[in-house]
């Protein structure tokens, strides 16, 4: 996706946010019912990113990633958490 597809999407989706370069010190993939729902971890970020594929791919770990996503709240043992859920990745 080119700069100028990327800040249309921003623009148009006011909470939306797009990152460049991150680097991912974790990725988690588990089954959820007919998804495989990823998590990444990445450095200097204390909250998790999450999304859904339909299968398993190669770990992003160590890797280097473009992200789009939105801030998002979610409810885990009666707490709620922070995440970030992703629209699109790409390894940068």
């Amino acid at each position: 996706m080119s700069n100028r597809a990327i800040k249309k999407l921003t623009s148009k989706h006011q909470n939306l946010i797009h990152s460049e370069e991150k680097k991912v010190s974790s990725h988690v993939q588990r089954e959820q019912g007919d998804w495989i729902l990823n998590t990444l971890m990445i450095a200097g970020v204390d909250v998790p990113f999450k999304y859904k594929r339909k299968k398993l791919y190669q770990s992003l770990k160590g890797q280097r990633v473009n992200l789009t996503y939105y801030p998002d709240n979610e409810e885990v043992a009666g707490f709620t958490i922070d995440v970030m859920k992703v629209v699109r990745i790409k390894v940068a």
